[in-house]
């Protein structure tokens, strides 16, 4: 919850009141918190004070009057871009909480204003006034009715959702009768459907919640608000049916928002499906630099060399908690267990672990009691602890927008964070997709002691997508670059525009042959010798005699037979 009320440059700020008494000296009054001036409701205002928050960060201000302006008028589809610990959880919880208070309080009075005229029915007619109805238990398996919550938020992980569900409990800590059920896989289903009974707001994961639906312990045909948070992953994990499906059971709602990390052509084909005509808010971008997150890239020779850096780091005295990622399931599991080897309090966290094991190891994490998560992407969205100082790439990730996510981890609601990359130099095509998405170039720093020792060429040009730091070219046994394999075609650096890659007159002599004589010169070649060692390869090509007959007869069609050798 701490990242939902992160203070950023363009704040709201409430105008000075001045609170004079004639009987006293004047003494200066506080300033009102920003977020009244958004007009939500009381009791959100105080849970938001309760949490220490005055300001109401960029996206927040441009989120939360267009939402509830729609709410309570006509409907209004908002896609909110912004970068990760910028306060977007806040910004779409506020409004649907707001708005979910004001259907509450609407229908108490209504149930208020029917037995007030049952009441006055009875007493015209002699009768006692009836008695209100008691509250069933709706844990109790006789009590049992379907949930029917007013408002869905969809995660892609079960971490985001935990952390949502979780900000959410503490927002309506003064909401009397307002319920928050959170629904994920891993967790039993006994469990989750007597926690969904009465439930205003549902958390969820799109598979468990289409597997309580089919089975009939919930039913989302009331639902008037839907949340798609973090969309881009959505579609990343392979949700689009899912997301389409729950498109169709909500298809009675008011209001949807999509939050995502960009506005890529996916996520706007996803808004066409499931929006009507949406209004874009963009704060910050992917591109704009993290300004309270110092990133620093470190070039390693080998496995080796990456753990000795590795090593490096998390000996540092300034660390409080830190979170490495890893590449792989099978890489999370063998770093955590040598860096417990070698003295270090660390877990491992992925997808393959058992729901129980996860929470209770990110429980510990929170906790402090474990001080370096080794995590795979699955840690990337929807971790949010305040003292995480450092986040280390030790494998890098599969997709260039992960990085911007994993870095985001640290640095979050005002505070400072490290982010270290260490990377072997096989990996500078990933390093520049980096530079490419983020529009930043690294600069390698180097550790007295360790410093690499290879070398190569510059790094990777992110704004032409070529030059010296492209492809490393193959090489002979003797380690030299083969003939034509450099930086292009006839060792020319970068592509042809017009040939796309081809030789071209004047550069490269070689003509294209038939297979097997493959950049020889037109005037050197020649009928290649018979070799006796491919004497076995050309038979295997030669077609299979018919042994079911003998040489010459007649084939089994009648149309006569193969002449015998």
């Amino acid at each position: 919850m701490t990242d939902a009320f992160e203070v950023r440059d363009a704040q709201l700020c409430a105008p000075d009141i001045d609170v004079v008494d004639e009987t006293a000296s004047p003494v200066p009054a506080s300033e009102p918190s920003a977020f009244e001036a958004l007009g939500l409701a009381p009791q959100l205002l105080q849970a938001v004070a309760d949490l220490g928050f005055v300001q109401p960060t960029a996206v927040q201000q441009a989120t939360i009057p267009r939402a509830m302006s729609g709410l309570s008028s006509q409907s209004t589809d908002l896609m909110v871009s912004s970068q990760t610990g910028s306060g977007k959880t806040a910004a779409f919880l506020l409004p649907v909480l707001h708005t979910l208070l004001l259907q509450q309080q609407a229908q108490a009075e209504r149930e208020a204003a029917e037995w007030a005229r049952l009441s006055a029915e009875a007493t015209a007619r002699g009768e006692p006034a009836p008695k209100r109805p008691k509250r069933k238990d709706p844990t109790n398996p006789r009590h049992f009715k379907a949930a029917t919550p007013g408002a869905l938020i969809l995660c892609p992980t079960r971490e985001l959702a935990q952390q949502v569900c979780a900000d959410a409990i503490d927002l309506v800590r003064h909401c009397r009768g307002l319920r928050i059920a959170n629904v994920v896989g891993g967790i039993p289903y006994q469990l989750q459907i007597a926690k969904l009974q009465n439930a205003n707001l549902v958390v969820a994961t799109p598979g468990r919640l289409l597997d309580l639906q089919r089975s009939m312990q919930i039913k989302l045909d009331q639902v008037s608000f839907l949340v798609v948070d973090e969309a881009d992953r959505m579609l990343d994990l392979g949700f689009a049916d899912d997301l389409a499906e729950i498109h169709q059971l909500t298809s009675a709602r008011q209001q949807t928002m999509m939050f995502s990390a960009t506005f890529a052509p996916r996520i706007m084909q996803l808004a066409t499906r499931v929006m009507r005509e949406p209004q874009r808010i963009e704060i910050d971008t992917p591109q704009d630099k993290h300004l309270s997150i110092k990133q620093t890239l470190h070039w390693a020779d080998n496995l080796e060399h990456k753990r000795k850096l590795l090593d490096h780091w998390l000996r540092d005295a300034s660390i409080a908690q830190a979170v490495v990622f890893a590449c792989t399931q099978i890489e999370c599991d063998g770093l955590a267990n040598d860096l417990v080897q070698d003295g270090f309090h660390a877990v491992a966290l992925h997808g393959a672990l058992s729901q129980g094991l996860r929470n209770r190891r990110l429980s510990a994490f929170r906790e402090g009691r474990v001080q370096i998560l080794v995590a795979t992407d699955v840690a990337a969205r929807g971790l949010d602890v305040p003292s995480i100082s450092h986040v280390i790439n030790f494998g890098l990730p599969m997709k260039a927008e992960d990085y911007v996510h994993r870095i985001g981890r640290t640095g979050r609601a005002g505070r400072s964070g490290e982010a270290i990359t260490i990377a072997e130099f096989r990996d500078r095509r990933r390093i520049a997709d980096i530079e490419h998405y983020t529009r930043q170039a690294f600069k390698p720093a180097v550790i007295a002691g360790l410093e690499p020792k290879q070398r190569f060429a510059p790094t990777f040009d992110a704004r032409t997508r070529g030059g010296p730091g492209g492809r490393p070219p193959a090489r002979s046994a003797a380690g030299a670059p083969r003939s034509g394999q450099g930086m292009g075609w006839g060792g020319e650096r970068g592509f042809s525009k017009a040939g796309a890659g081809r030789p071209q007159p004047g550069r490269d002599e070689r003509t294209f042959a038939p297979r097997g004589q493959a950049h020889v010169p037109a005037e050197g070649r020649r009928e290649r010798a018979f070799d006796p060692r491919f004497q076995g390869r050309q038979d295997a090509f030669a077609p299979t005699p018919d042994f079911a007959r003998p040489k010459g007869g007649p084939r089994p069609n009648g149309k006569g037979g193969r002449p015998a050798r």
